[in-house]
């Protein structure tokens, strides 16, 4: 009888042909990947949540094409566990798999962090986005972490020409920066909140609402403020090498949102 062929050694590997174009391809991978990932955003016990994945290699302009394959097999034998630590580490092992010079990633998630009321203490979860963007080459790699937390802001003008009351809105910051020992998420958090008028809660009762109204009310800050409270903070961390931070506020008086940003220059 008439045994089969081992298919492994008989079918036709095509990506690794040769092209003769001479282009090398900056990027390609996967993209828009869902993985399951558990993050430590405080130092403390992992926290599991759903992260959106990139990851893609340099191509050199002799292969007609990439093992797609290979890439999940690297994130599988990686594990759930993802330490901002790990990074280069997973980028190695996809430059080596992957026969390339130079490989990047990025995983996007949310991550909860709970919350108590300012009188009452009522608990409740506050979600957030992080991102890791890293690249690694031969001779050296790059990560830039990314918080995006929501705040609310209280206009100073509004303040001042209004007899009673004052506008205010809720804000969205993104701050990145490159360090060589990150902070952690919750650290990035807590800056962001302390240089706005409040941070927001998950649950308020009605003595909290009036504490966290007037909290606003007594630290008005504009758009501009907002960023330059963290960036002052951000460049005494000698930790930081590199920061961007963007804030957003959605106007609810106006038709338009207010914009700004900073960016340390090196």
């Amino acid at each position: 009888m008439k045994q089969p062929e081992d298919t492994a050694t008989t079918l036709r590997d095509t990506q690794s042909e040769p092209d003769h174009r001479r282009i090398v391809i900056d990027r390609v991978g996967v993209k828009n990947l869902r993985f399951p990932i558990q993050i430590a955003v405080d130092g403390g016990a992992p926290q599991s949540t759903i992260a959106t994945v990139q990851l893609t290699v340099e191509l050199p302009q002799e292969f007609k094409g990439t093992h797609m394959s290979r890439f999940l097999e690297v994130l599988q034998d990686h594990g759930p566990v993802l330490h901002q630590e790990d990074i280069e580490h997973l980028l190695r092992t996809l430059i080596k798999r992957l026969h390339s010079e130079r490989a990047h990633l990025e995983f996007e998630f949310p991550f909860f962090l709970r919350k108590k009321a300012p009188v009452t203490g009522a608990p409740g979860l506050v979600d957030y986005t992080a991102r890791f963007s890293a690249t690694a080459g031969s001779r050296h790699w790059d990560l830039v972490t990314t918080v995006i937390a929501n705040v609310t802001t209280l206009c100073p003008c509004s303040k001042a020409i209004s007899s009673t009351g004052a506008h205010n809105q809720r804000g969205q910051v993104t701050l990145r920066l490159r360090a060589a020992h990150p902070p952690h998420l919750a650290e990035m958090v807590s800056l962001i909140e302390r240089s706005a008028s409040s941070e927001l809660y998950s649950v308020l009762k009605r003595p909290d609402e009036k504490a966290v109204t007037e909290r606003a009310y007594a630290n008005p800050v504009f758009v501009e403020d907002l960023v330059r409270n963290i960036a002052s903070q951000v460049d005494a961390d000698r930790r930081i090498t590199w920061w961007q931070v963007e804030a957003e506020n959605f106007e609810s008086i106006h038709n338009h949102n207010a914009y700004a940003m900073v960016e340390k220059h090196t």
